[in-house]
């Protein structure tokens, strides 16, 4: 009986469920969920298993904008799988794709023998980004991703120091996880990081960042136009076009990482561009394999051909720009230009700026009679975060909106909010009044804790 699984959709099976409204039919952490995290309990290593100290909701498919659990409840993604999700779960084109090519070839023999698609996607990827004469290097992941740029600037400008801020998030392989900032997944690797990573505030002034590359040759600069994972934190108005001019004055290279924000996320195709600046590499992942594992560094061929040995390839892997991902890729870039993805951002951003603000003052009274209040709130696009305080309170929310059918990333007080860009109208007003009930509930509960501390 171990692979047995209770039947527990009371709702039917909705292919079209892009267009549906959340549903809650049984408990998420039910018999079917349970069965799961046993499984991953026993099996997997803890904490990555997603399981560890919990029943997880655990999903069975995805469609649009929704996703349906394997106890047949539907909720509302505002997370977009963190950005990988950005047309869409299962979008009709990427899935078309994909069934044509796992029936031809899966995989082919990495940096030894290509595919079609690989320089198909190659090249339109070296044309879609706004770099002249630009090449492109793939990846798995986005952590790959920083690695590769990282190697690549240190092999084109003969230097090894990197200068990274706090706070920023790129990634948990040891090169990337240098560069991040995050002290809890730092400390029990610090004596494995690189001492050739300098760190400067995040926005610091421009005297300092003047003064820290003038102080010694340093290969790159490696920075989140917009912050993502730490905060959805944004630079000051010209900061990063001083910092652009810097690495050219001191022959240190900008490096963009755009793994969480590029392809539309921020109104934009990248979030740099929002600043008027022009990276001279760009590292970009999520959101490319349209759902699918595809990562990429682009940058000048001047940059690029650092690379160039007589000897074996000195960075490579065996999936690399896999036939699978590559079509993926492909179809999911043909959907973002179709459907506009910067101004559908644009669109979603006009109406969460005005919900979090009418939200913000509604509750504003109310928040404020239980020491609460909703302190901050910002964002770009569809790239939006919501700061409390309390800060438990921000979790309670997050927690009391997925219980009706809405997900929503929350962490320190702080909800993010990050849908997928073909998220419909419907949809997103559906998410938006379930947020506003889930806040109210949540202040009832700071009201809950007051009377028993009584």
């Amino acid at each position: 009986m171990e692979n047995a699984k209770v039947t527990a959709h009371a709702v039917g099976d909705v292919d079209g469920a892009a267009d549906t409204a959340p549903c809650m039919v049984a408990p998420a952490t039910g018999p079917n969920a349970q069965l799961v995290a046993a499984k991953l309990n026993t099996f997997e290593a803890p904490y990555i298993n997603t399981a560890t100290g919990s029943v997880p909701i655990v999903w069975e498919r995805a469609k649009g904008a929704i996703i349906t659990d394997i106890e047949g409840n539907r909720y509302i993604d505002l997370a977009a799988s963190f950005g990988a999700a950005a047309i869409g779960h299962c979008h009709d084109k990427v899935v078309a794709a994909l069934h044509k090519q796992v029936e031809q070839l899966l995989v082919a023999l990495g940096d030894l023998h290509p595919h079609p698609l690989r320089p198909k996607l190659a090249e339109r990827l070296s044309r879609f980004v706004p770099i002249d004469d630009a090449m492109v290097y793939f990846a798995m992941t986005g952590a790959e991703a920083i690695e590769i740029a990282v190697k690549t600037a240190i092999l084109a400008t003969g230097r090894s120091d990197i200068l990274v801020f706090d706070p920023a998030y790129h990634g948990c392989t040891l090169g990337a996880l240098s560069a991040s900032s995050r002290q809890s997944f730092r400390e029990p690797f610090q004596q494995h990081l690189s001492r050739a990573m300098h760190r400067l505030p995040y926005g610091c002034a421009d005297n300092l960042l003047a003064d820290t590359l003038a102080s010694k040759p340093f290969a790159a600069v490696l920075v989140e136009p917009i912050v993502g994972r730490e905060g959805v934190l944004f630079p000051p108005q010209g900061w990063l076009r001083t910092l652009e001019q810097l690495c050219a004055a001191t022959g240190s290279l900008f490096i963009a990482d755009e793994v969480l924000t590029g392809f539309g996320r921020t109104g934009s195709w990248f979030a740099f561009q929002n600043e008027g600046v022009t990276p001279d590499i760009i590292c970009c992942g999520k959101a490319l394999g349209g759902g699918v594992p595809i990562a990429a560094v682009v940058a000048r061929s001047e940059i690029m051909n650092a690379w160039k040995d007589p000897g074996s390839c000195i960075h490579t892997t065996t999936f690399l720009a896999n036939p699978v991902g590559c079509a993926a890729a492909l179809a999911a870039l043909e959907v973002m230009e179709e459907e506009d993805l910067p101004e559908r951002a644009n669109q979603i951003g006009r109406v969460l700026e005005v919900f979090f603000k009418a939200l913000k003052d509604e509750k504003e009274e109310k928040l404020k009679a239980h020491g609460a209040t909703i302190c901050d709130v910002k964002g770009r696009g569809a790239l939006w975060r919501v700061q409390t305080d309390p800060p438990f309170l921000g979790k309670k929310w997050a927690r009391i909106a997925l219980s009706k059918g809405v997900l929503v990333l929350a962490s320190s007080g702080m909800l993010r909010i990050s849908p997928p860009l073909l998220i419909s109208d419907r949809i997103l007003e559906h998410a938006t009044e379930i947020l506003s009930a889930s806040l109210d509930e949540a202040i009832e509960g700071l009201e809950k804790v007051e009377a028993q501390e009584c």
